[in-house]
């Protein structure tokens, strides 16, 4: 659970983990048989919860019924216009958008099925991609000096919720931005690092050379607690004004991290909700796509020890947070610097952290040997002082790791003191 959990006994903890572990075997166990099958699960349209729902009685069958009938879908054709189906056009003569839908039970003798037409509100920001989307691209003239219209495919999907009809299009578009490769370099005299966390997204600037120019905390606390609908409105506006804070300060690319933000699975309800609301990949994709659209550089980067190496190295002399700080050292690491500790840092982890170490485990070579058959606090610590004693041998990571651990050795003596 969290670092100050509430009271709760160990049994009832291990009995909600046990039921948890039961419940994913018993999900392996129905997976493995429709793989060893050849067969595939059951999909129940209108939703598993809702059907249980209508087996009990509590919603109607017109609801039932309702449910399973609330969405349609009509695939992209580049040769018939963009879609064959269902059309999105906009009329000059009224100056409003309709959506044309296909009638197939009106159509007779063969001949095309009427199309029903329905008005529609499109957002005054999507108008203008919009526009160039239904009406296509003249790429010449035929024969006759007719113009040859090119259309681009769009997929569009109806959907129907509490009385009202959303329609949502899925289509491709130019961007004039790039994803680098890992070790591609960055050609930018500007640079931002970017770093996510729950309620907040933190931005630095750097210079080619790696150097600090200024940072910036951009907070959207409400992503904790708010629905889906709200939550991507948040994640919209605040990744705009991310931009549009980092166009003025002309910077030319961007470096986010590449991470993956896992469940803990226990019985701590609240941390697992923060993270199921936390919508990292949404808030990702939404960063990677708007920049692409503005025309930024976007690198992806391994996050480890980020914040640990900005806490350490550079919080106390920018005067930093410990957010701005992280994104100073993605911002770094995406132009291919490495962190390296400092001497004093060194000295430290060389004389402080090692006599303190061997004074809680014994001698070296005593040290050594409880490591490996004490318990697991011991073989954590033995392992600590081997990365020390090697520590020219060892990942610059490890050294970081190492020192941020050594800010609460005391719990760990306090632990081993109670074993």
């Amino acid at each position: 659970g969290r670092k100050t959990p509430k009271k709760v006994d160990l049994p009832t903890c291990l009995d909600g983990l046990h039921r948890r572990l039961e419940k994913w075997k018993s999900k392996e166990a129905e997976l493995k048989h429709h793989l060893d099958q050849g067969t595939i699960p059951r999909v129940i349209f209108g939703g598993k919860e809702n059907f249980y729902k209508r087996l009990k009685g509590n919603i109607t069958n017109e609801e039932w019924k309702d449910l399973r009938s609330n969405q349609l879908y009509a695939r992209g054709d580049k040769s018939k216009k963009g879609n064959l189906n269902i059309r999105l056009v906009y009329d000059d003569n009224t100056n409003q958008w309709y959506v044309e839908i296909a009638n197939p039970l009106e159509q007779q003798n063969g001949k095309h099925a009427p199309r029903l037409r329905f008005p529609v509100l499109v957002p005054e920001k999507y108008e203008e991609d919009i526009i160039d989307l239904v009406i296509g691209e003249s790429v010449g003239v035929n024969a006759k000096g007719k113009p040859i219209i090119e259309y681009r495919p769009y997929t569009v999907e109806i959907k129907r919720k509490n009385g009202e009809y959303y329609i949502h299009l899925v289509y491709e578009e130019e961007v004039y931005g790039r994803e680098l490769a890992y070790d591609e370099p960055i050609q930018a005299e500007r640079i931002a690092g970017i770093d996510i966390n729950i309620d907040r997204i933190a931005v630095s600037i750097v210079s080619k050379q790696g150097n600090f120019l200024q940072s910036k905390v951009f907070y959207c606390h409400e992503l904790e607690y708010v629905k889906a609908n709200k939550r991507n409105n948040i994640i919209g506006e605040t990744v705009r004004d991310v931009y549009d804070w980092l166009l003025q300060e002309n910077v030319g690319a961007v470096v986010i991290e590449n991470i993956q933000l896992r469940q803990r699975h226990d019985t701590d309800k609240r941390f697992n909700r923060l993270t199921h609301h936390f919508n990292k990949k949404k808030l990702t994709e939404t960063i990677l796509r708007r920049g692409l659209r503005l025309g930024f550089r976007i690198k992806k980067v391994n996050p480890a020890y980020t914040s640990v190496i900005g806490r350490f190295k550079y919080m106390k002399k920018y005067g930093l947070s410990v957010h701005e700080s992280a994104a100073l050292v993605i911002g770094r690491r995406g132009l291919g610097y490495q962190e390296r500790l400092p001497k004093e840092l060194i000295n430290t982890i060389k004389t402080k952290v090692k006599r303190h170490l061997i004074a809680v485990l014994g001698s070296m070579e005593e040290s050594y040997k409880q490591s490996k058959s004490g318990t697991k606090q011991r073989q954590y610590l033995g392992m600590m002082l081997k990365k020390i004693e090697n520590f020219k041998e060892e990942h610059e990571w490890s050294l970081w790791n190492i020192l941020h651990k050594f800010c609460w050795l005391n719990q760990y003596q306090i632990q081993l003191k109670e074993v």
